[in-house]
């Protein structure tokens, strides 16, 4: 989808400002939130929650911007669990389970057949090789895409065949499009080709992608 989170070449983001010895969490509560959404994954099993990316992507862009990076992620699961009964609101307010409630359930997996996201041992045969040029498709999907808005059109170079991965776009209501096992390229673009003549000629940018994002130049 088309949305705040999508920043590559926006302007007026602010300034990147790295932090020496940056530690793993900022704050405690950070690290809670991360171990949450671990100890969550399997009641997710059978309940259709949906891509994650896709849900921290529905965020309204005000929250978006507004929220650190774990925020996000907590917000996003607060939803999943008072959307599937987990939890009650009251709960939520409280911090205690409603022991008059019963006790939730696991479920098992749906039966999807997911190819999942790793490399594949699939024999495909790739539509793209080293050193061709390609152009981005112009795409605007409504679910989660992993394709950069910002090379949208854009021609480039592919300079390295990643192997075989399955797409993770999804639909608009977060769901996955199905396994579409494809090559996955790493395709060089000219700094100027994206950013216009304020960009260095010296310059470029890889990005990896999907083939079905791509079409010859």
């Amino acid at each position: 989808m088309n949305g705040i989170h999508d920043m590559g070449g926006m302007d007026g983001m602010g300034p990147v400002a790295p932090e020496e010895n940056e530690p793993v969490f900022h704050e405690p509560w950070e690290g809670r939130v991360y171990g949450l959404t671990r100890a969550l994954a399997r009641w997710g099993r059978g309940r259709n929650w949906g891509s994650f990316r896709f849900a921290l992507e529905s965020l309204p862009p005000a929250d978006y911007l507004r929220m650190s990076y774990y925020e996000r992620w907590f917000t996003v699961y607060v939803k999943r669990l008072l959307g599937s009964g987990l939890v009650t609101e009251d709960e939520l307010a409280s911090g205690y389970a409603d022991r008059t409630r019963p006790r939730p359930e696991l479920l098992q997996a749906s039966a999807t057949g997911s190819l999942g996201s790793g490399l594949l041992d699939i024999e495909v045969e790739p539509g793209f090789e080293p050193n061709d040029d390609v152009r981005v498709r112009n795409l605007h999907p409504r679910g989660h895409t992993r394709l950069p808005r910002y090379t949208r059109g854009r021609r480039g170079t592919v300079i390295r065949d990643n192997g075989v991965y399955a797409l993770q776009d999804t639909d608009e209501q977060g769901r996955r499009l199905g396994d579409t096992p494809q090559h996955v390229y790493t395709v060089r673009f000219a700094a100027q080709e994206l950013w216009g003549e304020r960009a260095s000629a010296r310059d470029s940018v890889c990005v990896e992608m999907w083939e079905e994002y791509l079409e010859p130049a």
